[in-house]
């Protein structure tokens, strides 16, 4: 019985931060790298853990309450709910004066509580401040790329814009070719071509930027045709890098296209127009439109 033939490889930089590498043979250091965890993970898991901890803990210490029999002054004996809200009054060192301790042992409690309360609190604000003061980028790339003559030679482009208001200054761009190719030991490996660009930086990206690179005979792509980019191990990866006005530190954004996402003989579609009063105005509605190259060129789908 034939196997199932494997689907192609899937991105190496995926637009949806999906799990893209699996690392095996690697040991888990769960605890040694938690904070860069938590600092990566989504804002709704990282609320969920906190509520979960925060659950946790005082229903711990609310059994362990119980479990001394009757400590807390003005709670009912032997009454969860009481000690649940006893210790939620503890943790977060609201203390409205309903409930006491009373004896001994439902001190010592309350002061290893107030110890984990101001712990974990403490590491909860420093987290979230750092996730939330952490600058990120938000710029938009086309989800195709093009291949069509510009200026009479056969070029790649891609575009991309600045969803913020605000402006990204001595911004960078970088492209390169990943493809796969074999040894003359015979051995099966991934190899990075930059590729030329037309135009690396700008001194104020706040416009939208269609970055073009032409394929001549130095170009890793000269000599490929649309087939022969299909069926090849080929992705093109774009990386850009700027300083944040706003907050004044490097931002970083990065996208790919498979050949899938290439479109042979076409152009996109102009998205810049000037306003009555004279601003100019981006119509990001049609910011991944593509139409035909109406220049004649024989060489579409070949270069």
């Amino acid at each position: 019985m034939s196997k199932a033939p494997l689907p192609p490889p899937r991105k190496i930089v995926d637009p949806r931060l999906r799990r893209v590498i699996v690392r095996t043979g690697t040991p888990r250091r769960v605890l040694g790298d938690l904070y860069h965890a938590l600092l990566n993970a989504h804002w709704s898991v990282l609320l969920a853990i906190f509520v979960v901890y925060y659950l946790v803990a005082n229903t711990l210490f609310a059994l362990a309450y119980l479990a001394g029999g009757d400590d807390l002054a003005n709670a009912h004996p032997g009454s969860f709910e009481d000690a649940f809200f006893f210790s939620v009054q503890t943790l977060a060192t609201i203390g409205y004066g309903a409930f006491a301790p009373k004896t001994r042992y439902a001190n010592v409690l309350v002061a290893i509580e107030a110890l984990v309360g101001v712990l974990g609190f403490a590491i909860a604000a420093g987290l979230f401040f750092a996730k939330f003061s952490r600058p990120t980028a938000r710029v938009v790339f086309s989800r195709v790329a093009v291949i069509t003559p510009r200026d009479g030679v056969p070029s790649l482009m891609l575009r991309m814009a600045n969803e913020r208001a605000n402006q990204v200054v001595e911004a960078q761009v970088q492209v390169s070719l990943i493809r796969s190719e074999r040894t003359a030991e015979g051995e099966q490996v991934r190899r990075f071509y930059d590729l030329e660009l037309v135009r690396t930086r700008t001194p104020i990206f706040l416009l939208s930027w269609t970055v073009v690179h032409p394929i001549t005979v130095t170009s890793p792509l000269y000599g490929t045709t649309a087939e022969s980019l299909a069926e090849g191990d080929y992705e093109v990866v774009v990386s850009v890098a700027g300083v944040d006005e706003t907050f004044s530190q490097t931002i970083r954004a990065r996208y790919s296209y498979l050949p899938e996402e290439i479109v042979w003989g076409a152009r996109f579609v102009d998205i810049m127009s000037t306003m009555p009063d004279g601003r100019r105005r981006i119509d990001y509605a049609r910011f991944h439109d593509v139409v035909a190259e109406t220049t004649p060129w024989e060489t579409v789908g070949r270069i």
